[in-house]
């Protein structure tokens, strides 16, 4: 009599490993080309931000509805609707920006065009992270079900490193700085192809949800997220819903409210302080390639911070905070004040060092000052709080940007700093409450 696995077969979770990863490393990928594809159609460089912030606004709306809907339409069916509005999106944003760059459409309308089309990201490119959780989930029995997720985490963390860092190759002769976008819609139909043929529309062995994930960002957070699948209960009858202002968790919050608009800030100008400082703006490909190394260095940093340091030193909540708080304060500042590309990569490199130990900090001390039973609620305030950060904040750190550079970047210096005076007291606070 034929035996059911106990795990998901290695080609599968090929499959699921390739979706999470493609969905990060795309949209890192444009975010290392765009600063420059604005600069060759004359573009404001407060309107390019913006491009990201509309995705990022979408992907914030629609993740949590998507996250609900594994269990009615499907997981297979989820996963497959992400990868599609990747595809398209990047099919149809690259084909805009193409015509754009030779001259058929006006600068204008190339980028309200190619909005409209980004739009298919941010509202269905959310489905398929939360989809690919749940299906790990439901597939694997509870002993190993952690180590599963933690890969498919994982995935989606080394896709913001390798975005960047191919996109450069990517600039092709006849499509120029469109290339990368059309080739990531290539590769999106060859995971969807795999998706179809590879992965089994099973019914599931246990009931599963998949967690919100947050916006992909070249300095995002590879930590893995917990499927809803815990059956048991927490000690106490108290019904009371978690709030924001609960004072359990109010403090790490505002903890990662307070970082989370510099870190969105520093990923947001970096490309244009690229272009300005190495005289790139006439050469606006080459500078996508300058901007694709610090990216890179950036995510590397942020991996080495969540991946190694974080376990090896066996850091607290709070000590993952204010360290990283200060780390990405000196950083911002060392980036700011830097005149060529060394000083670049290594200011922020060291900054994304700081923001990877604070990210997880934050997350990890709002998780543990509440019991069992609240974790789904603070999981979603944490994801929200992550995601919000890059709708607005990328776009105001452009505006001072333009207005002096170091105005912006003493802002995001000046929220570091503010955190780790604040935090000093008000996390303690928030560690002895839990």
């Amino acid at each position: 009599m034929a035996t059911k696995t106990r795990s998901i077969p290695n080609d599968r979770m090929a499959v699921l490993f390739a979706v999470m990863l493609v969905a990060a490393a795309g949209n890192t990928a444009m975010q290392s080309i765009l600063p420059a594809i604005g600069t060759k159609l004359k573009i404001p460089d407060v309107w390019v931000s913006l491009a990201f912030s509309w995705s990022a606004l979408l992907w914030v709306l629609t993740a949590p509805h998507w996250a609900r809907q594994s269990d009615k339409r499907g997981r297979k069916a989820l996963m497959a609707l992400g990868i599609v509005g990747f595809m398209a999106s990047m099919a149809l944003c690259g084909l805009t920006l193409w015509a754009g760059l030779a001259g058929w459409l006006a600068a204008g309308a190339t980028f309200i065009v190619f909005a409209l089309f980004r739009s298919l990201y941010g509202a269905l490119g959310s489905a398929a992270p939360p989809a690919v959780q749940a299906y790990v989930a439901a597939r694997t029995d509870p002993e190993e079900r952690t180590q599963a997720l933690s890969l498919v985490s994982s995935s989606f963390g080394l896709g913001t490193v390798i975005g960047p860092a191919i996109a450069p190759f990517f600039i092709l002769p006849l499509v120029g700085l469109a290339g990368p976008l059309l080739v990531f819609a290539v590769i999106g139909l060859i995971v969807l192809v795999m998706l179809r043929w590879r992965l089994p529309d099973d019914v599931p062995r246990f009931a599963a949800r998949g967690s919100v994930v947050s916006y992909p960002t070249s300095a995002g957070s590879p930590e893995a997220s917990r499927g809803d699948d815990d059956d048991g209960t927490d000690v106490g009858d108290d019904p009371t819903p978690l709030r924001w202002t609960d004072r359990r968790v109010r403090p790490w919050l505002l903890a990662g409210f307070y970082g989370g608009q510099a870190q969105a800030m520093m990923l947001g100008v970096i490309g244009f302080l690229i272009l300005d400082r190495l005289d790139m703006r006439l050469r606006p490909d080459e500078g996508a390639a300058l901007t694709g190394i610090v990216l890179m260095a950036g995510a590397f940093a942020t991996l080495l911070s969540q991946w190694g340091l974080i376990p090896l030193l066996k850091m607290t909540p709070r000590t993952a905070v204010l360290v990283g708080a200060a780390l990405g304060g000196i950083g911002t500042v060392m980036t700011g004040l830097s005149q060529g590309l060394h000083g670049i990569v290594i200011g922020f490199a060291l900054a994304s060092l700081g923001f990877g130990l604070f990210r997880p900090g934050f997350t990890a001390g709002a998780s543990l000052a509440v019991p069992r039973r609240d974790q789904g609620s603070v999981a979603g305030m944490t994801a929200s709080i992550n995601g919000s950060a890059y709708i607005v904040s990328p776009a105001i750190g452009v505006l001072l940007y333009n207005w002096h550079p170091m105005v912006a970047y003493g802002l995001m210096a000046a929220f570091c700093a503010w955190l780790v005076l604040w935090g000093w007291a008000a996390l303690r606070l928030g560690e002895s409450a839990a």
